[in-house]
């Protein structure tokens, strides 16, 4: 519920976080269930939800979770930005992510929900997936900020 004081609307801010471990390598994990309960616990009917992951090598996206994808999806990263080709970022830091960081920046580190009549407006087929493209495992914090 909004808050009107004298003419401004006060908005509700709920941070919650979750934390994921990868395999790295293009890891692709359906995190949908992680993100309804840090959601659905609240009851709330309305609001917009922001899926977050800090990182330079990770990314959030929203895909059909199924096999034929999770396949499609790591080769058509390493036609846009192969592994073994070399990166500016391999040559100051020496550590071979430099693609990583480039299929980071493409897909991006965020996505946005809306919550309508107490549900995630999420397709049939649509989940929310976080996607490690490091070179190693790694331990990822998810934030999932709701505003109502």
């Amino acid at each position: 519920m909004n808050k009107q004081t004298k003419g401004v609307l006060k908005m509700t801010v709920i941070n919650e976080k979750f934390i994921i471990n990868t395999q790295g390598h293009t890891d692709i994990i359906d995190v949908t269930k992680n993100v309804q309960n840090a959601v659905y616990r609240h009851s709330l009917q309305n609001a917009s939800v922001l899926v977050y992951v800090a990182g330079s090598t990770v990314s959030i996206t929203n895909i059909e979770f199924e096999p034929g994808v999770l396949v499609d999806l790591p080769e058509a990263f390493e036609r846009m930005a192969p592994i073994g080709m070399e990166y500016h970022h391999d040559e100051t830091w020496h550590d071979g992510n430099g693609y990583a960081h480039v299929r980071a920046a493409i897909v991006g580190n965020s996505t946005m929900i809306p919550l309508i009549d107490g549900a995630l407006q999420l397709g049939t087929w649509q989940q929310i997936v976080l996607i490690d493209f490091d070179n190693k495992p790694r331990t990822r914090t998810l934030h999932v900020q709701i505003v109502y």
